[in-house]
């Protein structure tokens, strides 16, 4: 059977991790071996903003001999990840290119939400009961080095989801300096941490009781190997947590990482992770924290597979952006109504224009979540919403999508409402975002709007078709239609500079020419 294999790399916080798996046309995919190796480049970075040059030769070292393990398999395909350690490091440019010149790998930087979303990828399909468990208000708690993501899910759907900066090893460094006994650095540590998690429960959870909750990150394994008189398999509840905590108080970490060959880097982490799984688990009253194995490499493969088409997943990922999107919508009071009408008619120009715009599925799900969000910013102030509904985006974290993805949208969402600047008095105040690409989708977003102007949806069908250099949308409907024509020929214009075809709009009814 024809095969080949593959490599993720994890550069993490604390430790950097490679998976090789076997990828084969029946099969799917399996794991064939697995490396780590302990280094905490969050230490850094966290604490100073820099990566140490240490850590850098380190780091070189472990990746010359991931290269090595990995030409013993044959693999040159790979993907080679780093999160917030690397993300946040002031110095993240000059060390990306010496681990490219020095080792031939190119480790490509993830935003969070493209971290989070590939663990939560990697959970779905490794999890066996996974659509069992979110059937019910559940908690995903990924603890990382540097921050926790918490993401929540009822009847199988992603309702919301946050990042909070008290990852275990941050947590443990910032306490480091006060200097206090055990007993007192229980306390302060409890107070640090459930100060954040009570404000994410109190704007996100409100009084909604949790079932369960999903704890993944590299900790939790740790966590249950120093209790193994426990029996811990999958689910641990109160009682449990509670003893693994009395055991990480009662020893040291030297003691710990000796006895049950843990790193004692990851020792001295079990502690803070602990105690956020407790708080958690009082404050949200869930039953059961779930304890999937499941890591970033996991993900990475799963996220390959769904790209190249080698693979279909029972779950829609792209459904769960959505989902993500409509909660987002709803905080802020968006007209439901309206919003899903003109991402219908904007997703029917993106199809018909397709062989003129050049666009790709990625940006047609930017131009959908535009169409849903772009009338978000009138929560604030209804005369300034175009630049309050940038300002939304940019600070709301969008699980799945880059900072330039979201940065694109944001700005979609901006000129929906007011003329989009020429490129030249544009240039530099949009970063990495391409700005074809936000007058592409902002060209089709303002002519959909324009069609439900009345926020009445006076259309039951539309036919739209590209001749003679013309978009040609026929709406069928008896309603009148003069507000949308008077609204229309403006947005066609900025339409054909962008296209050089010009929409023109026609009636199928009582009211037709």
């Amino acid at each position: 059977m024809a095969y080949k294999t593959f490599a993720a790399i994890d550069v993490g916080s604390t430790d950097v991790t490679m998976k090789i798996y076997e990828i084969t046309a029946k099969k799917g995919y399996r794991q064939l071996d697995y490396v780590s190796n302990i280094i905490e480049l969050g230490s850094g970075t966290y604490a100073n903003g820099y990566i140490s040059q240490k850590s850098v030769e380190k780091l070189c070292d472990i990746l010359n001999r991931f290269s090595q393990k990995m030409r013993e398999y044959g693999t040159t395909e790979y993907r080679a990840y780093a999160t917030s350690a690397l993300r946040e490091a002031k110095n993240k440019m000059m060390v990306l290119d010496q681990l490219k010149l020095r080792t031939g790998i190119k480790v490509e930087i993830l935003g969070n939400s493209e971290h989070r979303f590939l663990m939560y990828k990697g959970l779905a399909v490794k999890t066996e009961n996974f659509e069992k468990i979110v059937e019910k208000n559940t908690a995903i708690v990924d603890i990382g080095g540097g921050s926790i993501q918490i993401s929540l899910m009822n009847n199988q759907k992603l309702t919301a989801t946050q990042n909070i900066s008290i990852g275990a090893l941050r947590v443990r460094d910032r306490l480091k300096s006060f200097r206090v006994n055990v007993e007192r650095l229980e306390r302060v540590m409890e107070e640090y941490i459930a100060n954040e998690i009570d404000a994410f429960k109190r704007y996100y959870m409100g009084e909604k009781a949790l079932k369960n909750i999903i704890a993944i990150g590299d900790e939790i394994t740790s966590l249950i190997r120093i209790v193994p008189e426990l029996g811990i398999k999958d689910h641990f509840d109160e009682s449990q947590l509670n003893a693994a905590f009395e055991k990480l108080i009662s020893r040291n970490p030297s003691d710990l990482a000796a006895e049950y060959k843990i790193p004692y880097e990851r020792a001295t982490l079990l502690l803070p992770a602990a105690m956020t799984y407790g708080i958690f688990l009082r404050q949200s009253k869930a039953d059961l924290i779930w304890t999937p194995n499941v890591d970033l490499c996991d993900g990475i493969i799963v996220d390959e597979m769904e790209k190249t088409k080698k693979l279909t997943f029972h779950r829609n990922f792209t459904d769960d952006i959505r989902s993500s999107v409509q909660q987002i919508a709803k905080r802020y009071y968006c007209n439901k109504d309206h919003n899903i009408n003109v991402s219908k008619i904007a997703d029917m120009i993106f199809e018909k224009t397709k062989n003129i715009h050049g666009l790709k599925e990625k940006e047609r799900l930017q131009l959908e979540i535009s169409a849903i969000l772009h009338d978000c910013g009138k929560f604030i102030n209804l005369n300034q919403a175009s630049d309050n509904g940038y300002t939304i985006i940019q600070s709301t974290e969008i699980i799945g999508l880059s900072q330039k993805e979201r940065e694109e949208i944001a700005n979609i969402v901006k000129y929906n409402s007011i003329p989009l600047p020429d490129y030249q008095e544009l240039q530099g105040k949009i970063g990495d975002c391409n700005y074809m690409t936000i007058a592409k989708l902002v060209a089709i977003l303002k002519v959909a709007n324009a069609m439900d102007r009345s926020h009445k949806q006076k259309a039951n069908a539309y036919h739209i078709v590209v001749k003679d250099k013309k978009l040609v949308i026929t709406i069928d409907t008896l309603n009148d239609l003069t507000l949308e024509r008077g609204l229309f020929d403006d947005k066609a214009d900025f339409f054909e500079q962008v296209y050089g075809i010009k929409p023109v709009l026609k009636q199928k009814g009582a009211h037709g020419i």
